[in-house]
């Protein structure tokens, strides 16, 4: 296995924000939602047990890091995951090995 054993001042940076955008269980339990596909806020809504405003708080910061994306689809706007690499961040913290 090739594992980097260092980093510069900007890639620390860039580890640092993605952590922090992965440290809120709210916004971990909607990307769980979304990693099986797209979905509108209601759908998840229901998948994640959160409140609307909730998760419409948490799509906002997940939006804006460039983690979720979204269009609109007529009335709704449909959420999908944008950067896979926050699923294999979280299979390596689970212990999950899907190369």
């Amino acid at each position: 296995m090739n594992v980097k054993n260092t980093f510069s001042d900007e890639e620390i940076l860039h580890l640092s924000e993605r952590f922090k955008v992965l440290s809120e269980p709210s916004r971990l339990k909607i990307l769980r939602s979304l990693f099986d596909g797209e979905k509108c806020v209601t759908e998840i809504i229901d998948a994640t047990g959160l409140m609307q405003a909730n998760v419409s708080k948490q799509l906002k910061i997940l939006q804006k890091n460039g983690v979720v994306e979204s269009k609109a689809v007529g009335l709704q706007r449909i959420y999908s995951v944008k950067d896979f690499t926050v699923l294999k961040i979280c299979n390596i913290f689970c212990g999950i090995n899907n190369n």
